[in-house]
């Protein structure tokens, strides 16, 4: 149970928010000191979905908001607060300080080579922006088990018919 001291932690991500790299990062952070961690997933949509429509990022930022919750609870840290967030990591973060009061935030991105939060410096960024401490952890993407109500594989669309052409 945590204590009144307990440090506010804001931990931003969004393919990442699962993945073992968080979780493992999150468990070191509170065995240092207590902590109450609170997630947000930013909305944003990656590959062509971007193009055709920035917010189309919702149903995945649940699913992976979901997944992380578990594993954060699984592993024993305490979860104060999750919640999808604005499509722009950094309206997302700005939208979270305005509510509630952090002692410092937590952004895990993919590897720099598949990151579009590196390339527009976003650890960087929130660390001038709001003058908190800001840890960075690489991680990987987290593969969803199921998929979302509704969507089927591409191979189950396929008719049988329509490959012998």
């Amino acid at each position: 149970m945590p204590s009144a001291a307990s440090e506010q932690i804001l931990v931003v991500a969004t393919r990442t928010a699962p993945c073992v790299e968080l979780v493992n990062a999150l468990a070191d952070r509170a065995e240092r000191a207590p902590a109450r961690f609170h997630l947000v997933v930013p909305a944003t949509p990656y590959g062509w979905a971007w193009l055709a429509d920035m917010y189309s990022g919702g149903v995945d930022a649940a699913r992976y908001l979901s997944a992380a919750i578990t594993r954060y609870r699984s592993a024993g840290l305490d979860v104060g607060s999750a919640r999808v967030g604005d499509p722009d990591p950094m309206a997302a973060v700005m939208d979270a300080l305005g509510t509630s009061d952090y002692d410092g935030i937590v952004v895990s991105t993919l590897p720099r080579h598949l990151s579009a939060w590196l390339r527009l410096d976003l650890p960087h960024r929130l660390r001038s922006v709001t003058g908190l401490p800001v840890t960075h952890v690489v991680g990987t993407q987290a593969r969803l088990s199921t998929r979302p109500h509704g969507r089927t594989s591409i191979r189950a669309r396929v008719r049988p018919e329509s490959a012998e052409l």
